[in-house]
């Protein structure tokens, strides 16, 4: 039987609730999904690659059916040599459409047996992004509402504990 596999690709720099909630709705509709963190992000990483991927290993359930890698080069190379044919991508806002859609045919044009698969986030998560989860925490915010405890101690280590811990 054919495993359908979707790679969720990002810099995951933290990983948010956000990004979970995508996550575990991939899961509902795909036997597997790779959370492939990008190496050559063209953003300034807060976190370490390794950092990164031990956020996300020791925050997502479900392991059997979860996978976490890093990739660099062309994410669509990338997404073929998982064996997988759909990129997953969540979208929170129509902002996010127009940038996320000219990625897709792109991708599409480079590789055309690979999909990619848009989820709107819940709408709890509609506003939130990591660079956001960052700025919070870098004024010392709390950010419980963002990440998970082990990502909000990795922020406090990062910028001082928030204002209602002291």
């Amino acid at each position: 039987m054919k495993r359908h596999i979707a790679v969720y690709p990002g810099s995951f720099d933290p990983i948010t609730y956000g990004h979970l909630d995508i996550i575990h709705r991939g899961l509902q509709v795909f036997d597997e999904v790779v959370i492939a963190v990008a190496r050559n992000s063209e953003k300034r990483a807060l976190f370490t690659i390794e950092e990164r991927v031990e956020m996300i290993r020791q925050t997502v359930e479900d392991a059997d059916r979860l996978r976490v890698d890093t990739f660099d080069g062309l994410l669509v190379d990338y997404v073929a040599a998982q064996g997988a044919r759909v990129i997953l991508r969540g979208l929170r806002a129509v902002s996010d459409f127009e940038y996320e859609f000219q990625i897709a045919q792109m991708n599409r044009t480079v590789q055309e047996e690979v999909e990619t698969m848009f989820m709107m986030t819940a709408v709890p998560y509609g506003y939130l992004s990591s660079s956001i989860v960052k700025e919070v925490a870098s004024l010392q915010g709390p950010v419980d509402a963002f990440v998970p405890p082990l990502v909000r101690l990795a922020l406090e280590a990062k910028f001082g504990p928030h204002k209602e811990l002291l």
